[in-house]
């Protein structure tokens, strides 16, 4: 986001960790089901982000709408959400997802459990990645939220933590792109809190752990910031290494060298 919607979320996020961890997980349940509320209401999104209602105005509709459907910590969120401009309505509920996110991302950092979280998520991920049949139902646009929500619990309950399951439930609504894209954002949020950034190295084989503090540390030297590592075992790759790291990919595995060879010598 950008502008007056940047700002606004910014104010959204000081609201959220303001909460006490203790209920975050609570608040981050609650403000998801605020966010599918307001995506079928669109003319109360619209009123909600209006910038020539005041801000008062816009608290009062927020107690009308959800008054004792969420707690006072959510409200809380609500009204610095309601208090900023944002530059659509769309950026209203856009931010209050990423609230949502920081809001587990809040609770699991109280309970201890950040790095698990961040983990989860992303073997959660390969998972489904690697699994076509479950791939193509999360992926797919036809399939009844409630039904994805049903399968997730049925192949993650109990083996994941239940911000995991949430997020991955979250993520399966698909609002601004495709599950896995919306799930890299997420992850990104969640390694985010301690200002890392998530590096996803496609490697021949399973490193050990002096090579992933090898790698790790080169890469938080090159970048300077600490990364949260993550490996994907591809033996295609052959040899060497692969590493995305947001946007930026450095491939130099030996399954890459022998195309580019290839081509030149075909010409």
């Amino acid at each position: 986001m950008r502008g007056s919607s940047a700002k606004s979320l910014d104010a959204t996020l000081s609201a959220v960790s303001a909460v006490p961890g203790s209920s975050a997980a609570q608040v981050g349940a609650e403000l998801f089901g605020v966010v599918a509320a307001l995506d079928g209401a669109i003319a109360a999104r619209r009123l909600l982000s209006d910038p020539s209602i005041e801000t008062e105005g816009k608290r009062s509709l927020v107690a009308g709408i959800f008054g004792g459907k969420v707690g006072a910590d959510t409200v809380s969120v609500l009204e610095a959400a309601v208090a900023g401009r944002w530059a659509a309505g769309r950026d209203l509920t856009d931010g209050l997802e990423i609230a949502g996110v920081a809001a587990y991302t809040r609770s699991a950092d109280a309970a201890g459990q950040g790095d698990v979280l961040e983990n989860e998520l992303f073997e959660a991920g390969q998972v489904i990645h690697g699994s076509a049949e479950l791939r193509q139902v999360i992926s797919d646009r036809s399939v009844p939220v409630g039904a994805k929500t049903t399968l997730l619990r049925d192949v993650f309950g109990g083996k994941v933590s239940s911000a995991t399951l949430a997020l991955l439930t979250q993520a399966a609504v698909a609002r601004t792109g495709s599950f896995e894209r919306v799930l890299d954002i997420f992850s990104r949020q969640v390694a985010a809190r301690e200002d890392r950034l998530v590096a996803v190295a496609r490697v021949a084989y399973e490193l050990d752990d002096a090579e992933r503090d090898r790698l790790t540390a080169a890469l938080s030297r090159r970048y300077g910031r600490s990364i949260q590592l993550n490996t994907v075992v591809d033996p295609s790759v052959i040899g060497g290494i692969a590493v995305s790291v947001g946007d930026e990919v450095v491939d130099a595995t030996m399954s890459t060298r022998l195309e580019a060879a290839r081509r030149r010598i075909a010409g």
